[in-house]
């Protein structure tokens, strides 16, 4: 019995600034500041390879001193309507009903809510008294795939049952207003928020890519390279400057094996779905793609149209390969780095 990916669809905040729109309210927010570094903090959002964001907040009240708990009570709001969104459009995709999905799975860090989004939408779509619910937190950037993977795993197990990973995100609702370092300034330069669904069955008629394998891959010692410290003012990002030569010595051990034990080479992968973590980790991969002779171009184009919207950015790089007719027999790599430090991998096959 084979687990499927039968859908995939986004959905998008209603408020949408491009990066030199923004360039204003940066200048405001550093007023006071060294020139010199007004002049560093501007080139790099102009640099970041991001062209436009969206977000559950317009510019305004990111660059607002609200409180955290305000904060939160906007993304506790809105993440819900952009989770339902999103999965009733990939209802529609892959031809369901609410009641049809027999696991919901819900991926978000980037705010604090209890009970966790799945259990708004059970209640909103009126779907199965007895769906198993699975609320992903702190995993980050990887969470999206470790939804898949989750997901996979019960379906597995239980033939003729289907599942949904939701994952939503609002980066912009973690923006510290009175932290002028670097780390919250790249993060800001490069995230946005969106979120995504993914339909997956294990109905043997269903049609859809089908997942052939999954790993994780943990790296030692670096715990404190990624993720968010809990402060007064909200999640307060950590971000080493490390990680895009992290990934690269590790690059080795987290691809070549994997595909190994499934008796291939990347010669033999078609597709590269890699999550867009920021223009230097995708610089960095690209460079190790390749020298494979692979390229990561709808990585690319998925960062610059919507910025890094953490779990959900490796989804909405899989819908672009979902929305074309891809031959039969096509494989897809797809790959994404979190929190802890670990890389997420899934095989996949049309």
């Amino acid at each position: 019995m084979s687990v499927k990916i039968t859908a995939v669809a986004k959905q998008l905040p209603k408020y949408t600034r491009e990066t030199k729109d923004i360039i204003p309210f940066l200048k405001l927010w550093m007023t006071g500041q060294d020139d010199r570094f007004q002049r560093k903090v501007i080139k790099l959002f102009e640099g970041a390879g991001v062209d436009k964001r969206y977000s559950i907040m317009d510019a305004e009240e990111v660059f607002t001193n609200t409180s955290f708990q305000e904060k939160n009570d906007i993304y506790a709001r809105e993440v819900v309507k952009l989770a339902e969104q999103s999965l009733v459009k990939a209802l529609d995709k892959a031809a369901l009903k609410p009641t049809d999905i027999d696991y919901i799975i819900t991926v978000s860090c980037t705010g604090i809510m209890i009970p966790s989004v799945d259990a708004y939408l059970i209640n909103n779509l009126k779907m199965k008294q007895d769906i198993v619910r699975l609320p992903v937190t702190e995993m980050g950037c990887a969470a999206g795939v470790s939804g898949i993977i989750y997901a996979k795993n019960f379906l597995k197990e239980n033939p003729n049952k289907r599942a949904a990973v939701i994952a939503v995100e609002s980066p912009t609702a973690t923006f510290q207003l009175d932290d002028f370092s670097m780390v919250n300034i790249v993060s800001a330069a490069i995230f946005g928020d969106g979120a995504a669904s993914v339909i997956l069955s294990s109905y043997e008629d269903e049609v859809g890519p089908k997942i052939v394998d999954e790993a994780m891959y943990h790296f030692y010692d670096a715990t404190s390279m990624m993720g968010f410290k809990l402060v007064n003012t909200g999640l307060q990002m950590i971000l080493d400057k490390a990680v895009p030569e992290t990934i690269s010595e590790h690059f080795p051990m987290i691809v070549h094996p994997f595909l190994e034990r499934n008796n291939i080479t990347i010669e033999d992968i078609d597709h590269l779905i890699f999550h867009p973590g920021g223009k230097k980790i995708v610089q960095t991969v690209e460079d190790l793609f390749g020298s494979l002779g692979k390229n990561i171009d709808d990585t690319k184009e998925v960062l610059r149209l919507y910025g890094n919207m953490s779990s959900a950015t490796v989804l909405y790089v899989l819908e672009r390969f979902m929305d074309r007719p891809l031959p039969k027999g096509d494989r897809g790599l797809m790959l994404s780095f979190g929190p802890g430090f670990s890389a997420q991998r899934i095989l996949l096959e049309w």
